[in-house]
């Protein structure tokens, strides 16, 4: 476990500087997603689940 999360914050500090660059290369994608998979095996993934559940529930019930 902390093998893991250690790995979360690394590419988690990786995938901030990278966006704060402001050039977004395949190498950075790839670490954008290696990120988004190490997430999900955290038991951070039901709190994030949720939320972007919550917030595409916002979005969609918005009328332009």
């Amino acid at each position: 476990m902390a093998v893991s999360i250690s790995v979360v914050l690394l590419l988690l500090v990786l995938a901030v500087i990278f966006l704060r660059n402001g050039g977004l290369k395949l190498s950075h994608a790839i670490v954008c997603a290696l990120l988004g998979f190490f997430l999900a095996g955290t038991g951070m993934a039901p709190t994030i689940h949720e939320g972007v559940a919550a917030t595409a529930d916002v979005v969609s019930s918005l009328k332009p």
